[in-house]
């Protein structure tokens, strides 16, 4: 009974977590991300973020393993990686480059903007999966 209710806390945890960061970076794409400030902060809401679904899908992984439900244990395991990927890898490394040169170049504003859109896009898929799962296989 406890791998199972740990399991669907931390399933509930990651689930608010990223709702929370898709309703709460949209409203930022009104920035013009023009200015180095705008993007430290986008920079660290998406770090704060994947650091979030790391730790949660990492303890949900664990709790289903516990649990005896190994397909759900390596679902959230991929969340875990893919969060760690983006974060250390693909996303924040790219902001840090793109944010350095923000005020000089209007190139970097556009990129910048882009990387942006499509780190909430890989959330929203993530989002998505992980309802999508929870509603059509039996827990």
């Amino acid at each position: 009974m406890l791998p199972t209710v740990t399991a669907l806390i931390a399933t509930v945890l990651l689930l608010v977590w990223m709702g929370f960061f898709m309703m709460g970076s949209l409203p930022l794409l009104v920035l013009k991300h023009d200015t180095p400030l705008d993007g430290r902060f986008i920079r660290g809401l998406f770090n704060v973020y994947y650091v979030a679904v790391m730790l949660t899908a990492s303890a949900a992984a664990i709790s289903y393993f516990w649990s005896g439900k190994p397909v759900f244990a390596f679902g959230m395991a991929l969340i875990a990686v893919l969060a760690f990927a983006l974060r250390g890898w693909i996303i924040i490394p790219r902001m840090d480059v793109l944010r350095r040169s923000i005020p000089e170049a209007e190139t970097s504003i556009f990129r910048f903007r882009r990387l942006h859109v499509a780190g909430m896009l890989l959330n929203v898929v993530q989002l998505g999966t992980v309802a999508w799962a929870l509603t059509r296989l039996a827990l």
